[in-house]
């Protein structure tokens, strides 16, 4: 499909920014329309491309061809559907340069966190593929001897699913490769800052095997995105939705679903916390605090935010950071591209305001932020703060950028409600030798999970993945429950 040529009259429009204008791709068709929008290279702050603008009504023929299909692609064995899915593996590995590319022009990726992506993804194909075979119901005993019953579990139908622009490809692929095992169809949404990447994940599953009409792709402008999403969200063709992205956007999906009681799935922000106890292996703890705290510039929904430190090993441990920052990413590397210069923005002020009430540095510099104004794309190098206090804004906030707080604490109770302190709960870690205490404190946290002696940055395929409070509910990798229904059937004997 990645070579499929555009069908309608807009298919010869004119190259742009030397790059091919993004199609939309619906009922296995791809469509480039005459409204465009540009694709912005966070690492040069120049346009690289330009991408079709899905209307309403392009969403709603998504919906159309989704459920027109439905019947014959659900109707097909699971060992169709496995292997479809392993064909996409290979077909991923043939393309993985090519979506490298595409993630390193659209995000300003690195090449790492690149092909980190890439393996996700295939570990999301390759897992869901070994576990379709569990796709099954039972035969339930009834008081009653002469009735007999199954309890069937059934594709919902049509599902929504929206997947952002941080992680497209472990995000994208997660987002419909579990619904299409299921025997449910898909319309994709794509985030308008990634949009050829979340194509190339619908492209890669089309090459594959699956068919027309099966997965769907639209994407469009932040403000058509509004009306755009309630028409899919309301169209009775719809029956479940899947949303990764900020907790003030999955509000709003929540309360759209809710008003047409259609069941959604939402992992939403966090603000990982890492607890240092006294007993930790302390340069091991801050190496994974910083990788935690600074992969992919910070822009991770389970990146390390806060770090409480027990207050007897604040200082040397403080110190085994710096070391660790300056080891990992050094000054020489240079800064961390962000995606867009509002993002940039953002975390400058948050520092600006932590260092202008008192906050320390404990690395980087606050002219480093301040920098982005004179760089050509989004960039800033790491920060590392201590003496966050809660009058500041970065205490609570997530950053989703470059920068993690120090606070200290004195006993395990205190660290428990600096830990859960906030509205979100996705990922956190607790770092001690004495696995015993280290269990202790991870089932007191309120998180979708807790690492231990590890960072909060972990995404393994065969684990649930969620959050609790404004994080948001449901779980991803969950095996195939998220994505069927039950049925009881009963029968006289």
């Amino acid at each position: 499909m990645g070579d499929t040529t555009a069908t309608n009259n807009d298919a010869t429009k004119a190259k742009r920014h030397n790059g091919e204008v993004v199609p939309l791709i619906i009922n296995g068709i791809e469509k480039a329309s005459s409204d465009t929008f540009p694709i912005i290279s966070p690492a040069t702050g120049e346009a690289v491309s330009e991408c079709s603008n899905a209307s309403v009504e392009d969403a709603l023929s998504a919906v159309q061809a989704a459920e027109q299909v439905l019947e014959s692609w659900s109707s097909t064995t699971i060992a169709h559907r496995r292997d479809v899915l392993l064909r996409a593996t290979v077909v991923l590995e043939r393309r993985a340069d090519e979506l490298q590319g595409f993630m390193q022009s659209e995000c300003g990726a690195a090449e790492a966190w690149s092909k980190i992506n890439i393996g996700l993804a295939k570990d999301c194909l390759l897992g869901t593929a070994s576990r379709i075979g569990t796709l099954e119901g039972k035969i339930p005993g009834l008081n009653d001897p002469d009735i007999g019953a199954l309890v069937l579990r059934e594709p919902y139908g049509v599902i929504f699913a929206m997947a952002p622009w941080n992680a497209p490809y472990a995000l994208g692929f997660r987002a419909v490769v579990g619904p299409l095992a299921a025997g449910n169809t898909v319309v994709f949404k794509g985030s308008e800052l990634s949009p050829r990447c979340l194509w190339a994940v619908c492209s890669v599953l089309l090459e594959a095997g699956v068919p027309a009409g099966a997965l769907n792709y639209i994407t469009c402008t932040s403000s058509q995105a509004p009306a755009v999403t309630e028409a899919v969200i309301s169209a009775q063709a719809v029956k479940k939705i899947n949303f990764t992205g900020s907790t003030s956007v999955g509000r709003i999906i929540g309360r759209l679903a809710g008003q047409h009681l259609k069941p959604v799935l939402l992992e939403l922000g966090g603000k990982a916390p890492a607890i240092i106890c006294d007993d930790a292996d302390l340069e091991h703890a801050a190496r994974q605090c910083v990788l935690g705290a600074f992969l992919n510039a910070g822009q991770i929904c389970m990146s390390t935010e806060r770090i409480l430190v027990q207050h007897s090993i604040q200082d040397a441990f403080e110190a085994k950071l710096a070391a660790a920052a300056a080891q990992l990413f050094p000054a020489a590397s240079g800064p961390l591209v962000l995606i867009d210069r509002r993002s940039a923005s953002k975390n400058e002020a948050l520092v600006q305001d932590s260092v202008t009430k008192g906050a320390r540095l404990v690395y980087g510099d606050v002219t480093d932020a301040s920098r982005t104004k004179e760089m050509k794309g989004a960039e800033m190098r790491p920060v590392i703060l201590s003496g966050i206090q809660p009058n500041m804004d970065l205490y609570l906030a997530e950053s989703f950028g470059p920068s993690v707080s120090v606070i200290p604490f004195n006993t395990d109770t205190d660290a428990l409600h600096l830990a859960n302190e906030g509205d979100y709960g996705l990922s956190a870690a607790v770092f001690s030798t004495d696995l015993r205490r280290a269990l202790r404190l991870a089932r007191r946290i309120e998180s979708g999970a807790v690492h231990i002696n590890r960072m909060t940055v972990q995404d393994e395929a065969g684990l649930p993945h969620g959050g609790a409070k404004a994080s948001g509910y449901g779980r991803f990798n969950g095996g195939f429950e998220e994505w069927t229904r039950v049925k009881n059937i009963t029968y006289d004997l």
